[in-house]
């Protein structure tokens, strides 16, 4: 699936990913390729994304991994719309 995470200033990151989860405003969830069309609010904590990940140098200071291997990016609010296997986070 395709992500694109966009912040006020620039799009932090444009690609395909296995899965992404995101912390909603009733807790934590994560989507994979052919998830139901969803719009939620997103709350302070962190995006982690799966999969061979390639950060623009201009912003790899706003991203570090996790345990898991996972990209994380720590957000303080936002939205998510998915659709079509087309992710977009808006991320503050």
């Amino acid at each position: 699936m395709y992500l694109e995470i966009v912040s006020p200033e620039a799009t932090l990151f444009a690609g395909e990913v296995v899965s992404v989860t995101v912390p909603g405003i009733n807790g934590d969830f994560q989507m994979l390729s052919n998830h139901a069309p969803i719009v939620s609010l997103l709350q302070q904590g962190t995006v982690k994304i799966q999969g061979n990940v390639s950060i623009d140098e201009a912003f790899e200071d706003k991203f570090s991994k996790g345990s898991n291997g996972e990209t994380v990016l720590p957000i303080n609010s936002g939205t998510i719309e998915m659709k079509d296997n087309k992710v977009i986070v808006l991320a503050d």
